[in-house]
């Protein structure tokens, strides 16, 4: 499948973003520790505000009106409209930065993905923390049995895990996060043991690969999955993820030491 522009619209398709996508705490934990004792930090690609800290001076920078709008309805302060790859900062401004799940969206012109990586280290001191997905790893999750198109998609918009390091010369740690069974956060590894809520439109409309899918092909993986779940077919083959505490699959955090 071709993707002209994996950035995704999310002024046409956010409105309800803010509803199923939050910041889950055990997540949190692991950004908080990296973000470490730094009093000011910057949030690119900052979205409705899910995991920035509430204890640190935060900047936060969201080109989509859409998603702007919905930083006031979760407490979080307005953000400056602006993308990644021309930041209006002097250089190291901040002393942490954050890209938490954005960074995929960052190539609708060429080398905007490289410009915002660039403008992440000049704005920043210490610190940049980068929350993403390892493209390599998405087929460690049940649902490439259910859903091959959209697994292909997101493969597709994705940077590499070594793309981002080598960027950075391998200044960085790479973490392997685990998600908890009552993830807060709707991404799609969040619901690895409630398979039921992929049923959910407004759940998979929170889930921006699903946007690239023709809508034929999304309603067929939809009953697929909706006739194994009333069958028991879904629970004989991948039911045990219904009880594991948490799962380790793609998700990842790269911690930049500047």
């Amino acid at each position: 499948m071709q993707i002209d522009n994996p950035a995704f619209d999310y002024d046409k398709g956010g409105k309800k973003y803010s509803a199923v996508r939050q910041t889950d705490p055990g997540i949190a934990k692991y950004i908080n520790e990296a973000i470490g004792n730094a009093k000011t930090v910057l949030n690119v690609g900052a979205g409705a505000g899910s995991y920035e800290p509430h204890d640190r001076y935060v900047v936060a920078v969201e080109p989509s009106a859409v998603m702007r709008s919905q930083r006031k309805a979760q407490s979080k302060v307005p953000a400056i409209i602006g993308s990644a790859d021309a930041l209006p900062f002097d250089d190291i401004s901040f002393d942490a930065s954050m890209a938490m799940l954005t960074v995929h969206h960052w190539q609708e012109t060429n080398n905007s993905m490289e410009k915002g990586l660039k403008e992440l280290q000049r704005v920043t001191k210490d610190k940049i923390i980068i929350m993403t997905f390892d493209p390599d790893a998405l087929d460690d999750f049940w649902n490439v049995n259910y859903f091959p198109e959209l697994i292909e998609i997101e493969r597709k918009r994705y940077p590499k895990i070594n793309f981002i390091t080598d960027f950075f010369k391998d200044n960085c740690e790479v973490q392997k996060i685990p998600i908890p069974l009552d993830c807060a956060d709707g991404f799609q590894e969040a619901y690895y043991g409630r398979p039921e809520k992929f049923l959910e439109k407004e759940v998979r409309e929170s889930q921006s690969a699903w946007g690239f899918l023709k809508e034929e092909i999304e309603d067929k993986y939809v009953k697929t999955l909706s006739d194994e779940l009333k069958s028991g077919e879904w629970d004989r083959k991948f039911g045990e993820h219904r009880n594991m505490p948490e799962f380790i699959g793609a998700l990842r955090i790269i911690v930049v030491n500047l």
